[in-house]
């Protein structure tokens, strides 16, 4: 264990250590090499691009060099990546094999490798090259990823430099419980988990509870396809997560923690295992924490991928070793929870704001955002996107500036069309909106919601019925079946939205959708089958047209629902040069060279491949 005067000489000595990433060069004759340990850049070989740069310094007798492994920098488009430090130095999508150049100019001759620099997409002119310059972080406000792409999230001690466990210290030394909660109530901090509960109110409520033993529990069962914010946080800062649940400890008196982690995030678990191991190790996790007499434990429980388990009734179940399916409220965890004792469970983004708000103050926090959404968010940014990646921003920031200047637009020229947020319990929202301010009650009014922070950019060639169907069909597959209107009612609203896609549908079907829809997020009985509905009364909403164009004309516009789709060769256009018909995966067209082709539409599998490959634009679709 640490004594407090210990945690600050170790802080001390820690940050002069870090003086090359805090840009003081005049300080330090060393070079910090910081690379992208996060899974994305984990699958794209950045563990042998760390290996490689060790033994080229070793080669080149490079002693004033360190190699830091970090978590996700957030432009995961551009993975994997490597930071020089201290002149921020941004190298994108380097292969091992690019690791001699990197050493051999950049650190011994002091010549920037032009050709592994961010090139800008929107100027498409020049490369950048330093990392505060790159227009995707311009718009930022990084709160909850501050460490991340900056620290060793494995090394506790740069945690501890960059005002690690301050915050639990000022708790526990200078605060009351009831000044704790107070503080996070006077934030405005809300549960970034989904519904956007008040943070300081749940605290509250559960301490008021009178019992001789309460939870705390971190829900990290991020399930919605294609978000990775909570994962990014766990692999790039997993002390914050660990520090603030101490803090709920101590303000609602519990003395035990559990983080609910997917199994499928190995790394992420990993990190936690050695954050908890040193946390104890240092005296800020275990019995008499920093000397106060306070004592908090956190055990990890593995999660087998079940969405509904995001629920937190389900998810403590499953933690208590039963089927994870949801219980009836009230009564809510905080009065009845985990083995039936008082419960707070906030997710890892709502965690991970707790420290900066005890450090630095709850109007500091309250200043930032709107009037009832407060701080910053965390989105999972994906799609049709250009910059593909992790971002945070104050809420109130409007969904352009997210997808066109945070995000550089939709790739290859193609129009927005909509943008997904909340995953499958969220909604579509369109290019009219996108001046909209990005906060939980204006999502909400657009018939979408927050949700954990999910956002899907869609653009001309996708299909809203078919995006509908995608939801549908992941929501069904995830319903524990407990209750009959999300058990019955997402797979009726699967089987119709299919018989729509397939050109069987009818207007009546539109009618039943809206219909059943309503009934089921009615009568369901937790929150996955209450917004099951939403993307399918969105899409109905904003893009009625082409459901209408699906059940009366028989066309997908977009040309996503085979069914629905025919491929035609205008004569006019064809130069006979037969690439369409060697490329032709079931021998459908047929023509002599030089002159035009025919699609035989009776073998035709409608898969595409000649639309795609004619050079002379004569393939078109209908």
């Amino acid at each position: 264990m640490k004594t407090l005067q210990e945690l600050e000489q170790i802080r001390k000595e820690t940050l002069e250590k870090m003086n090359a990433r805090n840009g003081n060069e005049s300080l330090t004759n060393e070079k910090h090499l910081l690379v992208c340990r996060g899974t994305g850049c984990t699958s794209s070989l950045s563990p042998k691009i760390m290996e490689e740069l060790e033994k080229q310094l070793e080669k080149h007798q490079l002693e004033n060099i360190r190699v830091i492994k970090t978590g996700c920098f957030g432009l995961c488009a551009k993975g994997p990546i490597i930071v020089v430090h201290p002149e921020k130095t941004f190298y994108t999508q380097v292969k091992p094999e690019d690791v001699g150049e990197i050493v051999e100019q950049h650190l011994l001759k002091g010549e920037v490798v032009q050709r592994l620099l961010c090139k800008d997409e929107q100027a498409e002119k020049y490369m950048i090259e330093k990392l505060d310059d790159l227009p995707f972080y311009k718009k930022q406000k990084r709160i909850v990823l501050k460490n991340c792409g900056f620290i060793n999230p494995e090394d506790i001690d740069e945690y501890l430099a960059m005002d690690g466990y301050k915050a639990l210290e000022k708790v526990l030394t200078s605060m009351s419980r009831q000044q704790v909660i107070e503080e996070i109530k006077e934030s405005g901090l809300r549960g970034r988990g989904g519904g956007g509960f008040p943070t300081g109110l749940k605290w509250e409520f559960a301490a008021k509870q009178e019992n001789d033993q309460k939870y705390i529990i971190c829900n990290a069962d991020e399930g919605d396809p294609g978000a990775f914010m909570d994962r990014s946080v766990l692999e790039g800062d997993p002390h914050v997560v660990l520090e603030a649940m101490a803090i709920g400890g101590y303000a609602i008196g519990a003395n035990k923690g559990f983080i609910y982690v997917r199994a499928e995030y190995p790394i992420a678990v990993k990190r936690l295992e050695v954050a908890i191991e040193q946390a104890k190790e240092y005296g800020v996790l275990g019995d008499n924490i920093l000397g106060t007499g306070f004592k908090f434990d956190v055990e990890i429980r593995l999660g087998a991928g079940a969405f509904v388990c995001g629920e937190e009734t389900a998810l403590m179940n499953s933690i208590e070793g039963k089927r994870g399916m949801p219980n009836p409220k009230p009564p809510f965890p905080a009065v009845s929870g985990l083995f039936g004792k008082p419960t707070v469970i906030n997710n890892v983004e709502t965690f991970a704001n707790i420290p900066p708000i005890i450090n630095k103050g709850a109007s500091w926090f309250s200043s930032i955002g709107t009037e009832k959404s407060k701080g910053t968010k965390v989105f999972a940014l994906g799609g049709k996107i250009v910059n593909t990646g992790l971002i945070e921003v104050p809420m109130g920031t409007t969904l352009r500036e997210v997808i066109y200047e945070i995000g550089g637009g939709i790739p290859n020229g193609k129009n927005f069309k909509a943008v997904q947020t909340g995953g499958p319990s969220g909604g579509c929202i369109t290019a009219e909106h996108l001046d909209t301010p990005i906060d939980y009650d204006t999502l909400t009014a657009l018939g979408s919601m927050m949700g954990s922070g999910g956002m899907i950019v869609l653009d001309e060639d996708n299909c809203m019925v078919d995006v509908a169907r995608f939801y549908l069909d992941f929501t069904k597959d995830e319903s524990c079946g407990k209750c009959t209107p999300c058990r019955i009612g997402t797979t009726r609203l699967l089987e119709i939205l299919e018989k729509i896609t397939e050109g069987k549908g009818t207007l009546e079907d539109i009618t039943k959708l809206e219909v059943l829809s309503e009934q089921i997020k009615a009568g369901s009985l937790c929150g996955l089958g209450q917004t099951a509905p939403n993307p399918v009364l969105s899409t109905l909403k904003y893009f009625k047209e082409e459901y209408i164009a699906h059940v009366v004309d028989k066309k997908c516009s977009s040309g996503v629902c085979r069914s629905l789709v025919e491929y035609v060769i205008d004569p006019d256009l064809c130069k006979g040069c037969t690439l369409c018909a060697r490329k032709c995966p079931v021998n459908a067209i047929s023509g002599k060279v030089k002159e035009p082709h025919v699609i035989d539409t009776e073998k035709c599998i409608k898969c595409g491949v000649c639309f795609e490959s004619c050079k002379f634009k004569a393939i078109f679709r209908g």
